[in-house]
């Protein structure tokens, strides 16, 4: 079809302009490679090298990640030197650069200098991810992250929307692209309420869960008691707890690693391999609120993840393992004014006995903290905030935020410098592991075509099979079409030919076949995506078509 051509030819132009590094050498060359092959990719959102730096001081030993650096990576997004999370997980999935808050589709402004600009009817068109193609590919999936599963970074991997904050939508496709075991918080954005992140389209997805034989499990012992193939582990209403916090505040949680050894025993039976990707996802919200503890507590919690991975791989001799953060995030460094004319001598030791105290990040700490402040002593005291000066004092009784000030206290006392509460523009640590690991300096996006490219297939042929605009394709059947939005939250395009009539659901992977005032519904193993402006289609759907 002529829209077919023209729709792979922009994507190779784009794979082309948007990845100016080539990736390195493969270590391995494919055909040494044995199957299936695996792919761990792991992301420790909002890190950066020296908050990793900083943790493996504290943690006293090397860390996981250390023995398989490889490179590093650029990090900026298709209009701008510093990117927001959902662009650069768009890039790291599907291998295209994006805009702010798009997830897992074209972007509509391109200036970073580099990239070629995009014909103006493509903005907002949903690009095919290294998951997906996990999947056309037969094998099994997985999607883990400690925040809300629908959050940015886990959505890149599993979504199109032209907003982050679309957790209805993210949701909604998560549940209909049968990832075979996904485990996380965000469970209010599964069934309607009055939460923040409820439903508001009336669609319980848990019920759909169930009818699709999911083991739906809510805490650590359910989830390693569970035997089935098919997970859905939901263990909080929004973000799970942080790694330090979780003992005293959230103890049914299961850790990262908990989380990534269960995901990977359970998905390595299927005969065709699998993809599994897993987020560390509060390092990031750690580094927004300059959380020096939050930072170490998460990276020391991404790195026992990571080791989980490479462990196996290093078993399997199939896998490929990559572990990347996103973006940086703080401008965290060891040394800050206290330090201008002291650093040559001054010790390991200044940096990290005043962390060594705290017994919580500040986010747990305050989860303590009594209405009238009556506590704030023993609550700076779990924060490590120990000998409260009486300016320190008065400061944490008046302040509106104490947590704000708690973490400045801290961080003056560690010599941590902070130079903003938002992201950063730096390179990152790559770190690679297995067959074909990638070396080098290299963009984000190459990331994404070299899993796929380990895997078998295509990103850009598999957006053309996926992603299809309906109206015009349906049009070349002979159709007229028209898409329904009387349900704002629940769009359908809708094509008519004769006594036919076809109705296509929103973020679900059914059609609706109806002749003769007979309907029939045909399932798929792809989803149906609208994007504010039209709808998108697979090959497959189109095929049943007459």
């Amino acid at each position: 079809m002529k829209h077919s051509k023209k729709w792979s030819s922009l994507l190779l132009a784009s794979a082309i302009t948007l990845s100016s590094i080539s990736i390195g050498q493969p270590q391995v060359q494919a055909a040494q490679v044995k199957k299936p092959t695996n792919v761990i990719m792991l992301v420790m959102d909002g890190s950066s090298n020296n908050a990793v730096t900083l943790s493996r001081w504290y943690k006293g030993q090397s860390l996981a990640m250390d023995e398989i650096l490889s490179g590093g990576v650029r990090t900026y997004s298709a209009d701008s030197a510093i990117t927001d999370s959902a662009p650069a997980a768009t890039a790291l999935a599907t291998g295209h650069k994006s805009n702010d808050k798009f997830v897992g589709v074209l972007p509509s402004v391109i200036n970073s200098p580099g990239l070629k600009q995009i014909a103006k009817e493509d903005a907002f068109r949903p690009v095919a991810n290294v998951l997906e193609g996990a999947k056309q590919k037969g094998k099994a999936t997985g999607l883990i992250s400690t925040s809300e599963i629908q959050h940015a970074t886990p959505a890149g991997f599993s979504a199109h929307v032209n907003n982050r904050s679309q957790y209805d939508n993210i949701a909604e496709q998560q549940v209909y692209q049968n990832i075979d075991v996904l485990l996380g918080g965000g469970f209010e954005s599964l069934a309607p309420g009055t939460t923040k992140n409820a439903r508001k389209d009336g669609e319980n997805l848990v019920d759909v869960l169930k009818e699709k034989n999911y083991d739906i499990v809510k805490t650590r012992d359910e989830l390693f008691k569970s035997k089935s193939s098919k997970i859905w582990g939901s263990f909080a209403p929004s973000a799970l707890a942080y790694d330090f916090d979780r003992a005293k505040t959230k103890a049914s949680e299961p850790t990262l690693a908990d989380m990534t050894s269960k995901a990977i025993d359970t998905l390595k039976k299927d005969e065709d391999g699998f993809f599994l990707f897993v987020e560390g996802s509060k390092v990031d919200w750690a580094a927004h609120a300059n959380d020096t503890i939050g930072m170490i507590s998460d990276i020391l919690s991404f790195d026992a993840a990571v080791k989980e991975a490479v462990d196996f791989a290093k078993k399997d001799g199939n896998t490929m393992v990559i572990a990347v953060t996103d973006h940086g995030n703080s401008g965290i460094t060891m040394g800050n004014a206290n330090t201008t004319s002291t650093y040559s001598n001054t010790p390991v030791s200044a940096y990290i006995d005043p962390l060594k105290k705290a017994k919580m990040t500040v986010e747990g700490a305050l989860s303590q903290l009594k209405e009238d402040k009556s506590n704030i002593v023993e609550v700076a005291a779990l924060y490590g905030l120990d000998d409260l000066s009486a300016d320190e004092l008065a400061t944490l009784r008046l302040a509106k935020d104490p947590g704000e000030e708690m973490v400045k206290m801290l961080a003056k006392r560690a010599n941590i410098g902070f130079t903003t509460g938002g992201h950063t523009g730096d390179d990152v640590f790559l770190y690679s592991f297995g067959p074909s690991k990638i070396t080098g300096l290299v963009e984000n996006t190459d990331l994404a075509h070299a899993m796929a490219k380990f895997m078998g297939f295509d990103l850009n042929k598999l957006t053309d099979d996926l992603y299809i605009p309906a109206t015009k394709a349906f049009t070349e059947k002979g159709y007229t079409s028209k898409i329904d939005l009387a349900d704002k939250e629940n769009p359908k395009f809708i094509a008519q030919k004769n006594n036919v009539t076809i109705t296509i659901p929103v973020n679900k992977n059914i059609l609706i076949y109806e002749q003769d005032k007979t309907a029939k519904t045909h399932t798929f193993d792809t989803i149906n995506v609208y994007n504010g402006t039209e709808f998108y289609v697979s090959k497959k759907v189109l095929n049943v078509i007459k």
